[in-house]
């Protein structure tokens, strides 16, 4: 299982040494067309502490400011002999595109408003250190879901373990179909903290948002907002 892997090179980590050559002789290729910290960081961390070799790149900085598809930037990549690409793009589907087209492994580190199955990992992971399993919790993820990568994949994730989840944030920041998803619905942050076991709040994605979905960030956080004394309900 995954996360019995995760446990053992959790340990690792806390050694004077934080390697291992499980992915020696393996050249990783980050190809990041959207900005990032804490994915990309975690990525090459994680890469080469398993002694792979890393290469990244950035969008920002290449052909693709002159007009380089996709296909053609990963292509000229490839032919460096790269075998593993983990990618983040603003488009949805761009990993799934990009698998169908090239030999090298792809690892979706988020595609636009779809999914973030490697965030979704960490997340369910984190709930069964802290709680012992997911089986069974009650998990809350509140904020806003219609722009949120981390939200979709956290339901699948969560639910093929066997956790309920509940979806909360203003009804202009609910996908319409999220129902449909096996989730249940509040509008009452209130409500679902009480409920839950766990929380997962989500930050406001003003960079995908090109209209006003709520009148101002003071409103939402006065909603929607989590403090301390919510934590006490």
């Amino acid at each position: 299982m995954i996360f019995e892997t995760a446990d053992n090179f959790k340990e690792v980590i806390n050694r004077p040494i934080k390697k291992v050559p499980s992915l020696r002789d393996v050249t990783i290729a980050n190809i990041f067309f959207e900005n990032s910290t804490r994915t990309r960081l975690s990525f090459e961390l994680a890469e080469k502490r398993l002694s792979a070799d890393v290469v990244n790149f950035s969008a920002s900085n290449s052909s693709v400011k002159k007009g380089e598809t996709l296909l053609d930037t990963v292509n000229n990549i490839l032919a460096m002999k790269v075998d593993m690409v983990v990618m983040r793009h603003a488009s949805v589907g761009a990993p799934h595109f990009l698998s169908n087209h090239i030999k090298a492994n792809i690892v979706n580190a988020g595609d636009g408003t779809h999914e973030h199955p490697t965030q979704a990992l960490l997340d369910t992971y984190s709930i069964r250190e802290k709680l012992g399993d997911v089986q069974g919790k009650k998990v809350a993820i509140i904020g806003d879901i219609l722009h949120s990568r981390v939200a979709l994949s956290n339901i699948f994730a969560l639910k093929k373990l066997g956790a309920q989840v509940m979806v909360c944030g203003p009804p202009t920041l609910l996908p319409k179909f999220i129902g449909s998803l096996g989730v249940q619905v509040e509008l009452d942050v209130k409500k679902a903290l009480a409920w839950c076991d766990v929380a997962n709040v989500l930050r406001i994605q003003l960079e995908r948002q090109q209209i006003k979905y709520f009148p101002s960030l003071r409103e939402y956080s006065l909603y929607y907002g989590i403090t301390k004394k919510h934590l006490m309900i």
